[in-house]
């Protein structure tokens, strides 16, 4: 059984978490589950650590950064294999994100000494200056999709403004961040400085977010849990960062090849069996290239390899659980009752495990379910659109503004839908919209806050102002 991580200490938690291996449907490891004494030491190691933490020099503390990047790429391999295993991830894909969490880790321990304060002038004279200075404790709760790369987002920049970290992994998949915990004192972050407390969501995730000692809260998962989290953090006035769901547009315009439209819009809906928030699952095409697009979309949708996530070939591997599994299958059914044309996919693939074919909805309307929530499964919706007018209107229609695609050859009307559609995150001509170098996060209820790129410092520092008088 794998431990909790608080400082150097590794409780023995309160019960335990039973990790199943999606693909097969198997048990794959045991984790001790946190209970309330669990969080309030890991809080308490925190606080403790913090003061000494948070003092070290920007240069000090970016210097143990680069050295826990390097450990991570060390073991790329083995994080890439434990993270195929735990989410059903495409091996490829998961060696991507080891490396991806040690190019996190340098981006951030690079920025440590590059953020910092000013010199104003002010009216009175004098000298005014400000300070960057940690906030304190900071909560982080990842979800299940992604949980090495997304905890990492958090972390690397909590750390590097000298706080603190209690990390909650999702209780599916906390395999990878308990192994980033020890990884990290493998590299010389102090004991108490990261802490891992995997357990219940309703219990500890709660508790964390109440707990008086705890300055900010960073979330990332369903909307509903993040009014939650708003909710309770402001008993306290805590801090809060959340990135939530989505339901993001893709917008093809009749000018642009669509074969390759159509192959990039069916991957990012697909990637990840389609459990992303920045999954382009509303897909709003040109009426007059709207027969052909489907016909190449589902062309896509049919080639792509869903199999073992072990497997090199592999494109998609099975959704999380069989809940997820479910919750999928109901909205297959809910798009079919309420008149969309299921195209192709959406049918179980034979033999352990929780696999399901790729599907693609045509003649879907804005206000169809499949169209309005959010599935977080294998399933696209195509719909079609007259008009410039029309395109933007059916993708502002949506309590979600996390991120988007605009497919157009023609760069005035690129750039005039860019700024009109009501989204954080956006690309054109490309499913490419998430960079470590730029900001991340969502409009409306996608969100609050940015994550990535230096913006992610704002949102782990406060601002102290300071006055000197220098008149005689």
């Amino acid at each position: 059984m794998r431990n909790l991580l608080i400082a150097d200490r590794r409780p023995s938690g309160e019960g335990a978490i039973r990790v199943i291996e999606p693909a097969t449907g198997e048990p794959f490891e045991e984790v001790a589950a946190a209970g309330p004494r669990d969080l309030d030491a890991a809080v308490a190691a925190a606080q403790a650590a913090q003061p000494a933490w948070g003092t070290r020099t920007a240069v000090a503390r970016a210097e143990i950064l680069f050295t826990l990047a390097d450990v991570v790429r060390a073991h790329a391999e083995e994080l890439a294999l434990l993270e195929a295993r735990n989410v059903g991830k495409p091996i490829g894909d998961a060696r991507w994100e080891a490396n991806h969490v040690a190019d996190t880790l340098r981006y951030y321990a690079g920025a440590a000494d590059k953020h910092f304060g000013e010199t104003i002038p002010v009216k009175k004279g004098g000298v005014a200056l400000t300070l960057r200075v940690p906030l304190g404790v900071v909560g982080l709760i990842v979800p299940w999709n992604f949980p090495m790369v997304i905890a990492t987002w958090k972390v690397a920049p909590a750390l590097a403004c000298g706080n603190t970290v209690v990390l909650k992994p999702a209780s599916l998949t906390p395999l990878t961040a308990l192994r980033l915990g020890e990884l990290a004192l493998e590299a010389g972050v102090p004991p108490g400085v990261l802490n891992v407390v995997p357990g219940p969501g309703a219990a500890i995730g709660a508790a964390l977010t109440a707990h008086p000692d705890v300055a900010k809260i960073g979330f990332t998962g369903e909307t509903a849990t993040g009014r939650a989290i708003m909710a309770a953090a402001a008993r306290t006035i805590k801090r809060v960062g959340l990135e939530l769901g989505g339901k993001s547009p893709c917008i093809v315009f009749g000018d642009v090849d669509i074969d390759q439209a159509a192959s990039e819009a069916a991957a990012s809906v697909f990637a990840n069996a389609g459990q992303d928030c920045c999954a382009r699952s509303r897909t709003i095409v040109e009426r007059s290239v709207y027969p052909r697009f489907v016909a190449a979309m589902q062309a896509a949708a049919e080639r792509t390899v869903v199999g073992n996530p072990l497997e090199e070939t592999t494109q998609m591997g099975p959704v999380i659980s069989t809940q997820q599994r479910d919750v999928t299958e109901r909205y297959l059914a809910i798009g079919q009752q309420e008149g969309a044309r299921l195209v192709c996919g959406g049918d179980r693939i034979p033999g352990p495990g929780y696999f399901l074919r790729p599907a693609v909805f045509a003649d879907a309307t804005p206000g169809m379910r499949i169209v309005r929530e959010e599935i977080f499964g294998p399933v696209a919706s195509v719909m079609p659109f007259d008009t410039e007018e029309d395109a933007i209107a059916i993708a502002n229609d949506s309590i979600y503004g996390l991120s988007g695609s605009v497919w157009t050859n023609d760069l005035k009307r690129g750039l005039r839908v860019a700024r009109a559609l009501e989204t954080g995150v956006l690309s054109v001509n490309s499913s490419s919209s998430v960079h470590l170098q730029a900001p991340f996060g969502g409009f409306k209820q996608s969100g609050l806050g940015r994550e990535l790129g230096l913006h992610a410092l704002d949102h782990y520092s406060e601002i102290k102002s300071i006055y000197f008088e220098t008149a005689p």
